[in-house]
């Protein structure tokens, strides 16, 4: 006989299971499913707003998919289907498009406002769970839907034992996120564009361009010296002109057409000193790191991270088109976003 403890572990995993079963179902993708992006594409071009309603745990999981379709550039809102009868209908215009959810297709409120919208002309895209049997009649919200998609789910995990909401909201979710994606990606819809949506956090930081948060650039102070200078002199040519000025940890070195040629560090300089002072005196170019790995110019943070984190490199040259060096990412512009850990 096993434990209470065992039990519950044993049910946690089996829930696990047949929520991922039932998202993995929709991979083949519903039914109807083209032709829902391309009307919430054609809402979007048109100025419109996907409005997305549910009741419960299905408008709790809606408020997500209309706040992931907005991140993405297709406007978007919430409304709860019984406020909309209550003045908020007057959110819908014509341009709209409504996204309903209800698992059983029967939630009262949702059928009654699409059933308002339908005669409004509204396009109306459903997620319902389970598809009607061969011959039998759609549930209600179905049978109002310019594009029904069925979740192909008879029951929720667990059934019968446990009747709370888990695989249908587990599949409404990742269905409502495929929908918003695919029409995403239809609008021609970039990393960048989504980046001026979500500038904040860690996701809003990795999206950012490389030049706006590397602190030193050609627009400020960049450590840049020939390589056939000697040691010592590339350090006087790059110290700061400003006491106040910060200076990184590496200094750029440039063949005579500006490209970028090596890297020489304050941790080469430190091993130089100690190994030989008299080396101070030789041309820079024959001690640096030659070809250094580098970033483009029109890289993202998150390129920078994963360079930082493959290789352990504190210091990473950005370089325009040309190779030559516009600036000087040290790996504290990163622990200061909090895009890696210092």
């Amino acid at each position: 006989m096993t434990t209470p403890t065992t039990e519950h572990l044993e049910l946690a995993s089996r829930l696990l299971r047949e929520e991922a079963r039932a998202v993995a179902a929709l991979a083949t993708l519903p039914e109807g499913f083209e032709r829902a992006v391309e009307l919430i594409d054609a809402c979007a071009r048109a100025g419109g707003t996907v409005l997305v309603t549910g009741l419960g745990k299905s408008g709790l999981i809606g408020a997500k998919i209309s706040a992931t379709m907005a991140s993405l550039g297709i406007p978007s809102h919430a409304v709860h289907p019984t406020e909309a009868a209550h003045g908020d209908l007057g959110r819908f215009r014509p341009s709209d498009l409504v996204l309903a959810l209800s698992f059983s297709g029967k939630t009262a409120e949702v059928v009654a406002l699409c059933g308002l919208l339908r005669q409004d002309g509204l396009p109306i895209v459903t997620i319902t769970g389970a598809r009607p049997e061969q011959g039998a009649q759609p549930d209600p919200l179905s049978r109002l839907a310019t594009v029904p998609l069925s979740l192909g789910l008879e029951h929720e995990a667990l059934h019968p034992r446990f009747s709370a909401p888990t695989a249908s909201t587990t599949a409404t979710l990742a269905l409502g996120d495929a929908l918003a994606i695919a029409a995403a990606a239809r609008r021609g819809f970039t990393d960048a564009d989504f980046a001026r949506r979500h500038p904040g956090g860690a996701l809003g930081g990795a999206l950012r361009p490389v030049m706006d948060i590397a602190r030193c650039t050609i627009h400020g102070h960049l450590p840049v010296a020939p390589a056939s200078a000697s040691v010592i002199e590339a350090q006087r040519l790059t110290q700061p002109t400003a006491p106040a000025a910060r200076r990184p940890g590496a200094i750029l070195l440039v063949d005579d057409n500006g490209r970028l040629a090596g890297i020489f560090t304050d941790g080469d300089l430190r091993r130089l000193v100690l190994r030989d002072r008299t080396e101070l005196d030789r041309p820079i170019g024959d001690v640096m790191t030659k070809n250094p790995r580098t970033i483009p110019h029109t890289a993202l943070a998150r390129d920078a991270v994963a360079l930082v984190l493959e290789y352990r490199q504190d210091e990473v040259p950005i370089v325009d088109a040309d190779g030559k060096p516009v600036g000087l990412l040290d790996v504290q512009d990163l622990v200061a976003l909090k895009l890696v850990e210092g």
